[in-house]
This record gives C-alpha cells, sequence and structure tokens, in this order.
C-alpha cells in the first residue's frame, strides 16, 4: 500500500525546520529570559507560522537547520520576537555554502527593547525625520530636538535624518543621537546584503533608518545584558568591600572582658 499525499505532506512537515523548532523547545526555553519562558509555546507557534507564509524563509531553513537554529537561540537569549520589527529573519545568500541561509538582524523595536529592559531609561525615542519637517538641535544648547511635523501634510518628502535619545530615570537626557543620509548611507555599505530584493533596507528602509539610530544610541544607553552585568559586578564589589571591612575590625574580647595570658613554660620542667 502506497502512502497517500497527505501522509507524505504530514511527513514532509514533521521533519521540517517547524517540526525542528518545537523539538528544540527544551533549548529555546533554557536560552529565554524568565519573562518570556512562559510563553514559549506561542514564540515556537509564531515562529513556525512564519515558516508557512515565506517560501523562501523556508527552502533557506531547510538548506542549512544547524544556522536556522543558532539564529533562533540568538533571538530566544535575548527575549525577541523572530519575523517582527523586533528581530527580522531574513534568507541571506552564502557564497562559500553556495546556498541561502537564514541570518538574524535585530530591528529597532528590539534595540529600543533591550533598553527598557535593563531598566535605567523611562523612555526612549527613536524618529526619523522628512524633507518637509521642521527639525532643530543645536548641542550644548538643546537639551532634546524640536521636531515638528505638519500632519496634514500628504507627502512629508524624502527621508533625510533619523535621531535617538532616552530620558533616564532620573529625569536626565541621554546624548542624542543624530544621522544624516551619508551616515545611513555608511551603515547600509556594512550590510552584504543590501542590494537584494528581500533585504530590510529595502522592503523596509524607514525601519532600517531608525534602527541605525537606536543601535548607536546602545553605545550610550545601558542595554540588558550590560547592565545587569554591571549591577551584578557592583554587588560583588560591595560584598567584597564589606567582607574587607569586616576582616579589618578589632576582634572582640573573650566572654566577661576575660583576657587569657600566655605563660612561658620551662622545657626542663616538662617531664
Amino acid at each position: 500500500m502506497t502512502d497517500s499525499p497527505i501522509s507524505n505532506a504530514l511527513a514532509t512537515r514533521d521533519n521540517g525546520p517547524g517540526a525542528l523548532v518545537a523539538q528544540h523547545r527544551g533549548d529555546i526555553e533554557l536560552v529565554m529570559p524568565s519573562h518570556m519562558q512562559k510563553r514559549v509555546g506561542a514564540w515556537i507557534r509564531t515562529t513556525q507560522g512564519l515558516l508557512r507564509r515565506d517560501e523562501k524563509l523556508l527552502k533557506a531553513a531547510q538548506n542549512d537547520p544547524g544556522q536556522f537554529m543558532a539564529v533562533l537561540l540568538d533571538a530566544a537569549r535575548l527575549g525577541l520576537e523572530p519575523g517582527t520589527e523586533q528581530y527580522y529573519l531574513v534568507p541571506r545568500w552564502n557564497n562559500k555554502k553556495r546556498h541561502t541561509e537564514v541570518t538574524g538582524v535585530r530591528g529597532y523595536q528590539g534595540e529600543i527593547e533591550l533598553m527598557y529592559r535593563a531598566g535605567a531609561v523611562s523612555s526612549v525615542i527613536v524618529e526619523v525625520v522628512y524633507e518637509n519637517d521642521q527639525f532643530e538641535y543645536r548641542p550644548g544648547r538643546d537639551e532634546r530636538p524640536l521636531h515638528e511635523i505638519d500632519w496634514d501634510a500628504e507627502d512629508r518628502g524624502k527621508l533625510r535624518l533619523a535621531y535617538a535619545y532616552a530620558v533616564m530615570k532620573d529625569g536626565a537626557t541621554s546624548k542624542v543621537v543624530v544621522l544624516n543620509r551619508g551616515h545611513i548611507a555608511k551603515a547600509r555599505a556594512k550590510s552584504d546584503s543590501a542590494d537584494k530584493d528581500w533585504s530590510p533596507w529595502n522592503t523596509d528602509t524607514e525601519a532600517m533608518w531608525l534602527k541605525t539610530a537606536a543601535h548607536r544610541l546602545t553605545k550610550w544607553v545601558p542595554t540588558s545584558a550590560e547592565y545587569i552585568r554591571e549591577q551584578l559586578r557592583a554587588h560583588a564589589d560591595v560584598a567584597a568591600e564589606q567582607v574587607l571591612a569586616t576582616a579589618a575590625l578589632p576582634q572582640p574580647l573573650l566572654e566577661d572582658d576575660e583576657v587569657v595570658e600566655g605563660e612561658f613554660v620551662d622545657e626542663d620542667e616538662v617531664a
């Protein structure tokens, strides 16, 4: 008896990348931040849905399942949603392997999420400026940019600038990052897939301008991983100082302030 087309389809599906994601649920959950672990099932189903909807992504995952899982584990470790503006899943041509493979690209929402998660900021502002917008910012004079938009305008013109800054928990403003077209062009040039039709640089240009500004801001604002490490290091330093301080204190006398005096013993008197 031969297998039916439906049985063959199920077998193919069960052996494909979608099934691989489910099989590695334990590994994915292990590297996820604790606040994400409760929804690991939804995270996996979302990823499987992406594969069903995008044939190019599915093919790339089939070409190199190991690379595909490495990308997913990176997204899971960061606590970001794959296939969203937090973390893009992109099929990219690998010249050495001569096939497409899945690569991960952190999006601007992902960069912002990591800043918020660190707990040092109260808000993060990342925006793009179009030619017909009004934008003014002078470092040393202005604490924050002044950006005015005519929301009734049908056409705001071409992309002109991208900027980002954070308001810290104490109310202070972080460094303000402002990038022009030249800065964006240099960032784009570093991407070996920017000229491909499927690249986020072409499918979601504004988002990539935002991502570039947000990523540049991470040099001045702590993100979750580094902030947690600094906090742990600070706690360890405080604990070490407390131990040293305790060791340096004068040792207390014995109970009832009793002092035990030493006595020399003549060796000749010892039997």
